[in-house]
């Protein structure tokens, strides 16, 4: 028996065990593309490895947003003029407790808002403002023929550096044509950085208006895809130009080696769990920031204890399925397990 005053504590053992707890956000609509509320914790069913794992946690409170919003700058110009005139619309899709980040990215990604401030300060609009470009005008190629070389010379040399005949590009019969430069990989790798600083209890979610090419990253797509499935990271996006024209979505999946990817940006959003959007026009963009914005913030929360090792570096697989037909089920399709994991 312990001596008067010592209590329970001087005869006993504490043993502490580390868990993980992973925390699953969950979209669910309906065959009309809306979202359904009024489900319960008993709805949902989460599978970790193919093994169901008991629900510890479920909430249908909205969370705070941390958005990192990536603007592509590769656009043609005629899509980037619809792109600048909808930046506004971002912010009235925000609420006072939402925080904001803006990324821009062409060759190479540019942080513009130097981190994150909130949602509704008079910074962001400024931010946004100088966000704005012109674009790119794409002319069909020529690289054969007496066309072939550069067609305005200032001082015997071609005013555009990239076409100068010679070397690497071809002489004036023949040219080397520049590839397209598209750095989206690098761009949500870099916000992706800024996110992972952000605290618990707020979603993190990176939201990217572009036609979803890629080529030029130095990190590749399954380097950045790991990041995000590590660090709690979802991609939202809002397809523009000839990638957001009905059908491009399905034949662009097709994808020939050695070849620019017409469209990765889907691929992100099927992998973290977020949704993407297409829209041609400058309403049908402003709509979807608000669209998105509320599907983000408003999911359901499904926490759970993995039944596997705290940190073993491995893949798992996450699949969450609802007892009622005719719904679709949006969720991340798995995770990497961290030390963030860890209570």
């Amino acid at each position: 028996m312990p001596a008067s005053g010592e209590g329970v504590q001087a005869v006993s053992t504490m043993l502490r065990v580390h868990v993980n707890f992973i925390e699953v956000p969950v979209t669910v609509k309906d065959s009309k593309g809306k979202l359904v509320a009024g489900l319960t914790f008993r709805n949902f069913q989460v599978y970790e490895n193919n093994i169901r794992e008991p629900l510890a946690f479920f909430t249908t409170d909205a969370f705070p947003l941390s958005m990192a919003f990536v603007i592509d700058q590769s656009l043609t110009s005629d899509v980037m003029a619809k792109v600048n005139n909808s930046l506004g619309a971002i912010q009235g899709a925000l609420t006072p407790y939402d925080e904001l980040a803006v990324f821009s990215y062409s060759n190479g990604a540019q942080d513009r808002s130097g981190g994150f401030t909130g949602a509704q300060s008079a910074r962001v609009p400024f931010v946004l403002s100088m966000t704005k470009e012109i674009g790119a005008d794409m002319l069909v190629p020529v690289n054969s023929g007496p066309l072939a070389g550069c067609s305005i010379r200032e001082n015997g040399n071609c005013v555009d550096p990239n076409i100068q005949p010679g070397r690497s590009t071809g002489n004036d019969q023949f040219m080397t044509i520049p590839k397209e430069i598209h750095t989206l990989n690098d761009a949500i790798l870099a916000a992706a950085k800024e996110l992972s600083t952000r605290p618990k209890g707020r979603r993190r979610i990176i939201y990217v208006v572009s036609d979803g090419k890629e080529r030029g990253s130095k990190a590749t797509y399954k380097e950045v895809l790991r990041y995000l499935e590590t660090n709690k990271i979802a991609v939202y996006g809002t397809l523009v130009g000839d990638s957001a024209r009905w059908g491009e979505g399905y034949i662009s999946r097709l994808h020939l080696p050695l070849t620019m990817y017409d469209n990765i940006l889907g691929k992100y959003t099927l992998a973290t769990g977020g949704t993407l959007d297409s829209e041609r026009g400058l309403n049908g963009i402003e709509t979807s920031y608000a669209k998105i914005a509320e599907q983000a913030r408003d999911q359901y929360t499904l926490g759970y204890y993995s039944h596997l090792p705290l940190i073993d570096g491995k893949f798992r697989k996450i699949d969450v399925r609802v007892d009622r037909p005719g719904l679709e089920v949006i969720a991340k399709t798995g995770y990497y397990p961290s030390g963030q994991d860890s209570y």
